[in-house]
């Protein structure tokens, strides 16, 4: 299963305002796995830039007026996000946003129902607590220490941590690698958990017998007489 992890950066808070995408992120995963690829441009909003914005992520006009309009980097956009699902922290801000650079070059808007809003689940999952990008990697001990102002990218790679984390996070006792997976012969390595103390046999004695009594009725040749001793 593939999904993509993304955001954005914007020249302020409403595009009815005519404000406008400047940067946009995004981090390919795979079955919860992130693969390595990533998109990443920087936009030329063609305005000007509020200071507030600046203040959050540092993009000037005089950096920002080198790098392509919208409408030349929407293809390759809609190419890299292809059919896969997204997953967005504050999806209505970003989506918002994007429909509308969409709509404004003539492409086919996102539908919501393509959309996860990470900050719907913060909020299920711990009701009443802070539920922003920051305060999750912080309860998620995610590294940040990368990030000096927001980024499209960075925040993107930030929010693959914390999404993995909110559906349950990862799980490192649990491996299997195959020595190939296209031969029908292949082997399947499990990692072998070393325990310091043998479990403790739960069994009754009066279970115990009874098991040895089943066992004798399947036979001299079966496998279980090779464990029952």
């Amino acid at each position: 299963m593939r999904e993509v992890v993304m955001d954005t950066e914007t020249t302020g808070l409403d595009p009815k305002e005519g404000h406008k995408i400047v940067e946009i992120g995004a981090v390919e995963l795979f079955n919860h796995i992130p693969t390595g690829r990533t998109f990443h441009k920087y936009i030329n909003p063609q305005r000007l830039m509020p200071k507030e914005a600046f203040d959050i992520h540092g993009l000037s006009d005089e950096f920002l007026k080198k790098h392509p309009i919208f409408r030349e980097v929407a293809e390759s956009f809609l190419d890299f996000i292809g059919s896969s699902r997204l997953i967005i922290h504050n999806a209505s801000f970003d989506i918002r946003f994007l429909n509308s650079e969409l709509d404004g070059v003539g492409f086919t808007q996102i539908p919501n129902d393509r959309v996860l809003d990470t900050l719907m689940i913060a909020r299920q999952k711990f009701p009443g607590s802070p539920a922003s990008l920051d305060a999750l990697s912080r309860r998620f001990k995610v590294d940040v220490s990368k990030r000096e102002k927001h980024g499209a990218l960075i925040d993107s790679e930030i929010l693959a941590a914390v999404y993995l984390e909110l559906i349950g996070g990862r799980q490192p006792g649990f491996e299997l690698l195959s020595s190939n997976n296209s031969n029908k012969d292949s082997k399947i390595k499990r990692r072998k958990l070393n325990r310091k103390e043998p479990l403790l046999i739960r069994l009754s004695i009066a279970e115990k017998e009874a098991h040895k009594n089943f066992i004798r009725t399947l036979g001299d040749k079966a496998l279980w007489k090779k464990f029952s001793n």
